[in-house]
């Protein structure tokens, strides 16, 4: 089945902006953030089709993970 992930800012670094996976089902966040190598605690933001998702939520087919790490300012 093939998942749709957006990375923003630092998540960006050596990987691409957006990414097609073919994952098996069932597949879960957790799963996908663990084969792109990044750790949960880098996590802060994540939604999924623009909604607030979870790591544990089940994908289906069509949808798509957006993936935002802490932000810092001041």
């Amino acid at each position: 089945m093939e998942i749709k992930v957006r990375l923003f800012a630092t998540l960006r670094e050596g990987r691409d902006k957006e990414l097609v996976l073919e994952v098996e089902e069932p597949a879960t966040v957790e799963k996908i953030i663990n084969f792109l190598n990044i750790p949960k605690e880098d996590v802060a933001i994540l939604l999924i089709n623009g909604r607030d998702g979870s790591f544990d939520r089940i994908l289906e087919l069509g949808d798509y993970v957006s993936i935002f790490p802490p932000v810092g300012g001041g």
